[in-house]
C-alpha cells in the first residue's frame, strides 16, 4: 500500500470521461487566447521539456531572470485568460479553501519531456493547497519529503486523476519521471496535460 506524506492527497479517476472531455474543450479555448510556450532556466537559459502557459489573475513563468508570478504572457503581453469555470468548482469542492485560486498552470507534456523534483515555493502564502489535475496520458509521478534528499516514492497517475498538496504537504518535493505513451485516447496526438491550482498572495 502507498503511503503518501501528510497533507498529500491522491483522488483516482475524480474526474469521469465526459468530466475530462469538458474541461479539455475549456483549457483549448485558453491555449487559444494564450498559446503554449517554452519557458527557460533561470541563469542557463535552457529551455524545459514542458511546454506551458496559465491562466487567472496571474502566471507563473520561468526565464533568465528567475522564477515568478506575473499578470501577462510573456511572448504575447496579453493578459492571461480567466480560470475555467469548471476548475474553480472543483477547487472549491476538494480543498476547502475558501478564497480562489489566483493563478493555474497548464504545463504540456509530450512523450520526451519530464520534470525533476522541485517545490512549489515562489508563492508568497503556503497556507492555502495546491490542486493539481492529469489529464491524457499516465505518468509516473515522484513525490518526497520537505528536504531535498529524503526519501520519495512513486505511483502512476491517469488521466482524471486529481493531486492536492496541502497541509504538511505543500512544500513537498515532487516531480514527473516520465510519461507512458498511448494510454489515454483523450489527446488527439497523445501527451499530457497537467492543470495546477493555487493561491499566489495571502
Amino acid at each position: 500500500m502507498l503511503v503518501l506524506p501528510k497533507g498529500v492527497r491522491h483522488i483516482p479517476g475524480h474526474l469521469d470521461r465526459p468530466g475530462q472531455e469538458a474541461l479539455l474543450e475549456d483549457i483549448r479555448d485558453v491555449v487559444r487566447r494564450s498559446p503554449l510556450y517554452r519557458p527557460e532556466m533561470p541563469r542557463t537559459g535552457k529551455p524545459l521539456s514542458v511546454r506551458m502557459t496559465n491562466c487567472g489573475d496571474l502566471g507563473w513563468v520561468a526565464d533568465k531572470s528567475g522564477y515568478r508570478y506575473q499578470d501577462r504572457h510573456p511572448v504575447s503581453g496579453a493578459p492571461w485568460p480567466p480560470i475555467p469555470s469548471r476548475l474553480l468548482a472543483l477547487w472549491a469542492e476538494l480543498t476547502g479553501e475558501t478564497r480562489p485560486p489566483q493563478a493555474c498552470l497548464v504545463n504540456f507534456y509530450d512523450t520526451d519531456a519530464r520534470m525533476g523534483l522541485h517545490q512549489d515555493r515562489d508563492e508568497q502564502d503556503f497556507s492555502a493547497p495546491v490542486l493539481s489535475v492529469s489529464l491524457g496520458d499516465a505518468c509516473l509521478f515522484r513525490i518526497g519529503g520537505t528536504a531535498r534528499g529524503q526519501p520519495t516514492r512513486s505511483f502512476r497517475l491517469e488521466s482524471g486523476d486529481v493531486v492536492i498538496l496541502g497541509g504538511g504537504g505543500r512544500l513537498a518535493f515532487h516531480g514527473v519521471d516520465r510519461i507512458y505513451p498511448a494510454t489515454s485516447t483523450l489527446l488527439k496526438d497523445g501527451g499530457r496535460i497537467n492543470l495546477t491550482l493555487r493561491r499566489v498572495s495571502a
